[in-house]
């Protein structure tokens, strides 16, 4: 058992934070805290060990059509498109998975929070959307094996649509970019 443990500074009690656990051959996991008069949580992340074979008999079998079974999910700050450093781990196991499978094709599906007009948010899920695929092209990827663009804020994974006031690390889980096998 490895332990893990993080400290924020002047974190407010109030808040919610997202705590993602990343460990070689294990899937990445999740969970949600948030803060307690003292200002001490604890919260346990049980990561399941994975192996390539496991990987790979999994994408050979059809039983996965969605890569975030294997990676954690790509997130991007407010009003951004870049890629960000804890992204590029992410998209680095991807492009490990593709180079594996040779004939395996992604769709990328791109999106933005409810934040902001749906023009503006369309335009910048499509702009976070070429960055991705761009990244894994420029990690040698062929482009011909990518599909994708950007949906905008009409696919949220949550409750947090317009007009609706969540903190900016639940706003966080629909800035995001998905990875859609489509052919193997």
């Amino acid at each position: 058992m490895t332990l893990g443990r993080y400290s924020f500074e002047d974190e407010n009690c109030d808040n919610v934070s997202i705590i993602q656990a990343d460990k070689m051959n294990y899937f990445t996991d999740q969970a949600v805290v948030s803060g307690k008069n003292g200002g001490v949580v604890n919260t346990d992340i049980s990561l399941k060990k994975h192996e390539k074979s496991d990987i790979t008999q999994s994408i050979d079998s059809g039983m996965v059509e969605d890569l975030a079974i294997f990676i954690g999910p790509i997130h991007f700050d407010l009003d951004k498109s870049n890629i960000r450093l804890n992204a590029a781990v992410e998209l680095d196991k991807i492009v490990s998975i593709m180079e594996e499978h040779p004939t395996l094709e992604i769709d990328v599906r791109s999106h933005t929070d409810s934040r902001n007009d749906d023009a503006y948010n369309m335009a910048l899920s499509e702009k976070r959307n070429k960055a991705t695929i761009q990244y894994l092209v420029d990690k040698g990827i062929s482009r011909s094996r990518l599909t994708g663009r950007g949906y905008g804020e009409t696919q949220l994974v949550n409750h947090c649509s317009n007009g609706v006031q969540c903190p900016d690390e639940v706003h966080e889980q629909n800035r995001r970019s998905e990875f859609i096998i489509t052919k193997r």
